[in-house]
């Protein structure tokens, strides 16, 4: 099964949309992971016309997406479980810390930072930032991730969408 990561949309503003090859993969992915701030509940419902959307509420999203949306939650996929927060909180410690806030999962999807990153422990725990595919920041493209879980794994890659 493929998934569609993706967070910090930041969407609308002005004539900024989604880039055609972001929306591509979203099309196609089975399931469409957003790690939250949308900004509003239209975003939510436009991503909902291109597939099945399983997302997190972040700290820029307004009040619809709050009553529509958790503060975090756990997508089982294949035996698979993966955890989704919008934020991880500071870098120092963050592997640990989420793995605490969701002790059964195998990884877990955030967003917030807009800085892309993939982490795995020794014992194959995985935590992934996907970047953003609007609004890159200090990140040095605008990304989105798939993940691949088969066989009850999971693997994670960041895909580059200038």
């Amino acid at each position: 099964m493929e998934l569609a990561i993706i967070s910090d949309t930041h969407l609308p503003r002005g004539y900024r949309r989604l880039p055609e090859r972001c929306v591509e993969r979203l099309r196609t992915a089975e399931v469409i992971v957003h790690a939250g701030d949308f900004m509003t509940l239209t975003v939510l419902r436009d991503l909902q016309e291109l597939g099945r959307v399983v997302a997190v509420h972040g700290n820029v999203d307004d009040q619809q997406l709050r009553v529509a949306l958790p503060e975090a939650r756990v997508l089982a996929v294949d035996r698979v479980r993966i955890g989704i927060v919008h934020d991880a909180g500071p870098s120092p410690g963050r592997l640990e810390r989420l793995r605490k806030r969701f002790p059964e999962a195998d990884a877990v999807v955030f967003g917030h930072s807009h800085m892309p990153l993939h982490e795995r422990a020794t014992d194959g725990f995985q935590i992934f930032n996907p970047g953003s595919p609007t609004e890159r920041r200090r990140a040095p493209a605008h990304t989105m991730g798939i993940a691949r879980v088969e066989g009850g794994r999971v693997e994670f890659e960041l895909v580059a969408i200038d």
